[in-house]
């Protein structure tokens, strides 16, 4: 009977090993656009802004420009995307340098080039986006809904989004952390010192959430002062309701610039949580999940080769192998998640790589002047890595 039962045993073992050893289901082929990347060698020059971009009306969904196609998995969201000819992108309307809507009804900011970044990728062209504004309230039923096909909205990735709420995350596009800013004249230069203050704060986000905790690990006491969208929350703050304004540093830094008198405030020196914010997706598509993704992630490997809007044409006769799978001139990089092989090209090329995305939106010249900190290169001493393009 000991010998029956080993003799069982061997066998399944023997199944299993077979099993791990085998040949993995392959992905649908996807088909290169022609004439697109940078065959021929011919420098391609770039405008040095992606210009606001007001959402076009819905078209027929013609081949992305250059070429065929990408081949998505049938029924998949991408697939649905192609059909409709432009891309729903669920983004902020109110917050300067990450999400903005001019009068003009022309969309601006750091998280509204991502979506310019992804439409780039499938179409070739980074103005195949509609832009869908949502408060905090509205964003994650949105992308439950299907009403949006990403959500990029300066949106903190948590367990409980990425679980219970039916999210999957892209990589982080920015890492940032909640800060709190008050009056100068107010006397306040530590959270300790807000023992009974007022706080302006929205409600439905992790913002409140944490200060809840920041306080009760303090042992401080202090009132809420809530509000269902952002700029009634600061207009309460910055008309005298509140003591105090809280919300990711990015997002203070953006809000000073809209208070009455900018210089009567200050943000302390105090970061009271993690903010990794990252677009999303619906959970059940891996291959959208997985384009939206490696999109992000070739703004950051462009940075690292060096590689911009302006110099792109210059590697179209590279040597260099990772860069000529990069870009697609050789390799088929992009038939796993059913974009065409140029796809970090197109990204690269009508919206630049993370470093000119971020200068463009919170840098030097513009009225932030955000320090880059933690998102920088890791070779700098940030946290900015992308995983190989192979």
């Amino acid at each position: 009977m000991r010998r029956q039962m080993l003799g069982v045993l061997a066998g399944a073992l023997a199944l299993f090993l077979a099993a791990c050893g085998g040949q993995q289901p392959q992905a649908p082929a996807t088909q290169a656009p022609a004439g697109g990347g940078l065959s021929g060698g011919a420098a391609t020059e770039a405008p040095a802004a992606v210009a606001p971009t007001t959402a076009p009306a819905a078209t027929a969904a013609p081949a992305p420009a250059g070429g065929a196609a990408a081949q998505p998995t049938a029924g998949g969201r991408l697939q649905t995307i192609i059909s409709r000819g432009k891309l729903i992108c669920g983004v902020n309307q109110v917050l300067p340098g990450f999400g903005n809507v001019d009068s003009a009804g022309n969309f601006s900011g750091f998280d509204v080039d991502f979506c310019k970044a992804v439409a780039a990728a499938i179409f070739d062209d980074p103005t195949r986006v509609e832009y869908r504004p949502l408060t905090a309230q509205e964003r994650f039923t949105a992308v439950q809904s299907g009403e949006v096909d990403v959500l990029i909205r300066n949106t903190t990735w948590t367990l409980t989004r990425d679980g219970s709420v039916g999210l999957d995350f892209g990589p982080v596009t920015f890492y940032d952390g909640q800060g709190m800013m008050v009056r100068k004249d107010s006397g306040i230069d530590t959270l300790e010192d807000m023992e009974g203050a007022r706080i302006c704060v929205q409600t439905g986000t992790t913002t409140e959430l944490n200060l809840a905790d920041n306080f009760r690990q303090r042992n401080l006491t202090f009132e809420a002062v809530v509000f269902q969208e952002a700029d009634p929350t600061f207009a309460a703050y910055d008309s005298g309701q509140c003591d105090g304004f809280t919300t990711d540093k990015s997002g203070l830094v953006s809000y000073q610039t809209k208070a009455a008198n900018p210089a009567d405030h200050k943000i302390l020196d105090v970061t009271m949580s993690k903010e990794p914010l990252a677009p999303s997706v619906l959970q059940g598509d891996p291959q959208w999940a997985d384009a939206v993704r490696w999109v992000v992630l070739a703004t950051i490997q462009g940075e690292e080769f060096g590689i911009t809007s302006a110099n792109i044409g210059d590697f179209a006769n590279s040597e260099d192998p990772n860069i000529r799978r990069f870009l697609g001139i050789e390799g088929e990089l992009g038939q796993g998640i059913g974009l065409p092989n140029d796809f970090a090209a197109r990204v690269i090329r009508h919206v630049g790589n993370y470093g000119e995305i971020y200068n463009r939106n919170l840098g030097p010249d513009t009225p932030f002047n955000l320090p880059r900190g933690l998102n920088t290169l890791y070779s700098e001493g940030g946290l900015l890595y992308s995983p190989p393009f192979r």
